[in-house]
């Protein structure tokens, strides 16, 4: 039995996808440069928004300077339109509520902005008690650096045999690997199962249901 379980947000407990090509594509739009289709933005995001504005920028514009730029104009709209459209995945909450009843710890670790992260969470999921909402902040690595899950595992106590890492990204795999943790992939979110089975997690689902039969 899993006594921590450690969830990704973005693509994981909410899809947020469309808030962030609308929010994305406004900012680049206003500093003159083309925007994309919103599901081009499932393989730009997951890294942070940094690399996300890096590779929405146009080949030869993808530098710091205009990174800087991008995120200067997408942070004030973001925090204003993040829940516009934005919705946790069937069977989210009612998982994290059957959890939680079951004194079962959770926590969250994004590479999303910190203030934005802390946002949702508070937005979406206002009953669950997480013992941490992480999202990217200053001088902490980003995943899959496991700095994240290793801060966690400190506040809790609890050790990483007994601790559950749950993404939908390539990034979110090597994340548990490297932390030692065990990892579990899921389907519905923002990339493709192949990405999931290259990292050989420890398992991969595809409905909600399997994350606490796994728990258990």
């Amino acid at each position: 039995m899993k006594h921590l379980v450690i969830f990704d947000l973005d693509g994981t407990l909410l899809n947020t996808i469309a808030d962030l090509a609308q929010s994305t594509n406004y900012a680049l739009r206003e500093l003159g440069f083309p925007t994309h289709e919103e599901d081009a933005y499932r393989f730009m995001v997951g890294n942070g928004i940094n690399k996300l504005f890096e590779r929405a920028l146009p080949e030869g514009e993808k530098n710091e300077a205009n990174v800087l730029r991008v995120r200067q104009q997408f942070i004030p709209y973001y925090n204003v339109h993040n829940a516009d459209k934005s919705f946790p995945y069937p069977g989210i909450p009612r998982l994290l509520v059957e959890l939680q009843a079951q004194g079962i710890q959770l926590a969250v670790a994004s590479n999303k902005y910190q203030s934005a992260a802390e946002k949702l969470i508070a937005h979406y999921f206002p009953s669950i008690r997480f013992v941490a909402v992480f999202g990217q902040r200053e001088g902490i690595p980003a995943k899959p650096d496991p700095s994240v899950v290793h801060e966690i595992l400190k506040i809790t106590g609890i050790a990483p045999a007994d601790t559950l890492y749950v993404g939908d990204s390539g990034v979110d795999m090597q994340t548990a690997i490297n932390a030692e943790v065990t990892s579990c992939g899921v389907t519905w979110g923002f990339r493709p199962r192949t990405e999931l089975e290259a990292f050989h997690p420890d398992y991969i689902v595809e409905q909600v249901e399997e994350i606490a039969a796994i728990v258990q």
